[in-house]
């Protein structure tokens, strides 16, 4: 198995100066490439007395930026995706790998609740993940976690389709499901990260995340959004059909508007679920 292990990383050097070492000890031949995401602090020194492939970036272009450009640099027919920040365990790889040899095409290191970023993002996690198994109607362990293995030629088949900033765990493992891609879940523990802040803001990302709950059902289908949604403004045209027919006996504005929205909202799920069959085309 030819191996290539890809960490973003932004003002991480004080993490990948324990890192680095710990995961050269572990895999001495293997592949190790270190997105740079625009740094500032000493993450170039530190790559470069590791003796890993760094590839820089004048300024940030985001998390799944650097995602798609370790991806693409990588030669590795499988790649491992961590986090720069040291809260993954390098030993924990080879269970990854493991799992990806019984035959899937991507295992995803899946987070117990203690090792949540704090309550919030715990709550948030748990709904994204109820959420995407019912839409893929598989179970979803951990749709957020950005430790993961997989092939690179299926990897590399939806590089297009992920986000520069956050989410490309999101994006890459509703688009596996979505081409009957199979995705196998490993639990794993993760240490407090070692940076001195955290680059998520719950303020500024929450309408971030708030869209990734619309990402992952139109990337997977459409159809399960747009249907409830159109069913909705029916339901609310006939109830208000009712109310006014009962009040008056007369047909009002508001019920044929609500009737109208709930065609439109229909005939562009259906278009939108036409649009997503035609991305996961066979490449």
């Amino acid at each position: 198995m030819n191996l290539s292990i890809i960490l973003p990383a932004k003002n991480e050097a004080a993490a990948l100066a324990q890192l680095l070492p710990s995961l050269r000890q572990h895999y001495p031949e293997t592949e190790i490439i270190v997105v740079d995401d625009g740094s500032t602090d000493d993450t170039a020194e530190v790559c470069m007395r590791a003796g890993v492939i760094r590839l820089g970036s004048p300024y940030s272009m985001g998390n799944g930026a650097a995602i798609k450009r370790g991806a693409r640099a990588a030669s590795g027919d499988v790649l491992v995706f961590m986090d720069g920040d040291g809260q993954h365990n390098p030993a924990d790889v080879a269970r990854l790998l493991t799992r990806l040899e019984e035959g899937y095409d991507m295992v995803v290191g899946a987070r117990s609740w203690e090792g949540q970023a704090g309550v919030g993002r715990g709550v948030a996690n748990t709904f994204y993940n109820w959420l995407a198994s019912r839409m893929t109607g598989h179970k979803v362990a951990d749709l957020t976690s950005g430790f993961r293995a997989v092939r690179a030629d299926k990897f590399r088949e939806f590089i297009h389709l992920l986000p520069n900033g956050f989410s490309y765990p999101t994006t890459s493992t509703m688009a596996f499901f979505r081409s009957a891609y199979a995705v196998a879940y490993e639990p794993i523990h993760v240490a407090q990260r070692d940076g001195t802040t955290s680059h998520i803001r719950p303020l500024r990302d929450g309408l971030r995340f708030l869209l990734i709950i619309f990402k992952i059902a139109t990337l997977y289908s459409p159809l399960k959004l747009f249907m409830p949604a159109s069913f909705a403004f029916f339901a609310l045209g006939c109830g208000n059909y009712l109310w006014t027919f009962l009040q008056s006996g007369r047909l009002t504005n508001g019920s044929t508007l609500l009737w109208s929205a709930a065609v439109i909202i229909f005939l562009i799920g259906l278009v939108s679920e036409q649009i997503t069959a035609l991305m996961y085309r066979a490449q």
